[in-house]
């Protein structure tokens, strides 16, 4: 096998601030794993260096304007027809599309154990298991809440989504995703997003891991706008990381999978389509640390809404309503007087699904650990348990920092039905609802 990274990035906005990406976030980027590989001034030459194949890759319709044009042009040692053959059918496990209406469900506030990680081989592909799915994947509309679970890395395997972007929140273990972009490692408290069609496998270089996939049928995720706050804090551009072009000669044969329509379809080819050699353009894969977030927050009284602390934004055709949010509540200073300092209680006409990557969250300090998930739909109440709307009305309303502490929520406007999978799973909590059970009465029409 003869594996090729670049020493360097080139080119405009590329500043090289880690060994192996190029940073920031929605940039033009520019890569080569060979010298001169990468043409100059124009895309598509009579005859590419090194007896390379153009190609492009376009995340967008041509016509898109261009502040939300994506495509990217790969230099390979193969076009991806080459990567494509007599497709047949293949067992998708647990991974489920919407929409899915296997399970007639009664409404209700949820919440699940973490799965725990199998003893026998599972890659990838082998270890998804759906939690919820909502719109409707041939739409393009919506998405799907996972957990992965992996035991064993992917070897000869590859695999690309043609249904959505795909943002993965690991929790349990490390992660490397070998991309025909180049390559990413990802560790608890990251996130790595793989844009729709993008080539990958995923390795697991330090043991079992497990972790949150988000599966984005919708708009590209972005940053979303900062109104009042202005020109810094939230997730900065910076902060984002690009991988550098790194490229796999090989002669062997692997299968390749692609999820498409909601199913999943598979194929052998007798050579790794890991093979861009050289790159340019602004749709690609990158990470993010969620530890470099910066949150603003109240510092007189009361609390703003958890809008605030909005990472990425799927966009929809209406203003101001996404068709996915993805917010982080991560270490921070509560400093409010006179307030309830927790999340309050309400009704939402999103739909909240919830994990938490590590430490306790403040809302529920009981009974919602690392690797577990929370789901509240549409219109449905909820907010602090009782033990967390007892303290936090009663403690001192003194400086503190909420530390050691890491938890997401994925926001859609779509309801989101839970699977079978999900419905039966034994790390279902059948008494979640009763946290809110010591919740009395407090009205007193005689005390003010």
């Amino acid at each position: 096998m003869n594996i090729n990274t670049a020493p360097d990035a080139i080119g405009r906005n590329s500043v090289n601030i880690t060994p192996g990406y190029m940073s920031g976030f929605g940039n033009s980027f520019e890569t080569e794993a060979l010298p001169g590989a990468l043409p100059r001034g124009r895309n598509s030459p009579q005859r590419c260096a090194y007896g390379l194949y153009a190609e492009q890759l376009s995340g967008s319709p041509f016509t898109a304007p261009r502040g939300s044009n994506e495509r990217s042009w790969l230099y390979r040692i193969r076009p991806s027809v080459k990567h494509s053959g007599r497709f047949s059918k293949a067992d998708a496990g647990l991974w489920r599309s919407a929409p899915c209406h296997e399970i007639d469900w009664p409404i209700g506030q949820l919440r699940w154990d973490p799965a725990p990680i199998p003893k026998e081989d599972k890659t990838f592909l082998q270890g998804v298991q759906t939690m919820t799915t909502a719109g409707d994947v041939n739409t393009q509309a919506g998405m799907a809440a996972h957990v992965y679970l992996i035991t064993k890395s992917m070897i000869d395997e590859n695999f690309y989504n043609a249904d959505g972007e795909m943002m993965f929140v690991p929790q349990h273990g490390n992660l490397r995703f070998v991309t025909e972009f180049g390559r990413i490692d990802a560790e608890p408290g990251e996130i790595v997003v793989i844009p729709r069609g993008v080539k990958f496998r995923i390795e697991i270089p330090g043991g079992p891991a497990r972790g949150y996939l988000c599966e984005n049928y919708g708009g590209a995720f972005t940053l979303p706008e900062r109104g009042p706050i202005g020109a810094n804090c939230l997730a900065n551009a910076r902060d984002f990381l690009t991988p550098v072009a790194a490229y796999e000669d090989t002669d062997t044969p692997t299968e390749l999978f692609v999820k498409w329509g909601g199913s999943l379809f598979v194929t052998t080819l007798p050579h790794s389509p890991i093979d861009v050699v050289a790159w340019h353009g602004n749709y690609a894969p990158y990470k993010y640390d969620l530890r470099t977030f910066a949150p603003v927050g109240a510092i007189s009284f009361d609390h703003p809404d958890p809008s605030i602390f909005t990472v990425l934004t799927s966009p929809s055709e209406t203003a101001g309503t996404a068709n996915i949010d993805f917010v982080i509540f991560p270490e921070r200073w509560a400093v409010a007087e006179n307030t309830f300092r927790p999340p309050w209680y309400h009704m939402n006409i999103m739909s909240e699904f919830m994990g938490l990557i590590y430490g306790v969250y403040d809302a529920k300090p009981q009974g919602f650990v690392p690797g577990g998930i929370s789901l509240h739909n549409c219109m449905l109440p909820h907010g602090p348990d009782h033990e967390a709307f007892d303290r936090a009305s009663n403690s001192e309303l003194k400086p503190v920092k909420l530390t050691g502490t890491m938890a997401f929520m994925l926001e859609t406007r779509f309801p989101q039905r839970i699977t079978a999978y999900a419905a039966n799973s034994p790390t279902l909590q059948d008494d979640y609802a009763d946290c809110w059970k010591g919740l009395e009465k407090r009205f007193d029409p005689n005390r003010p």
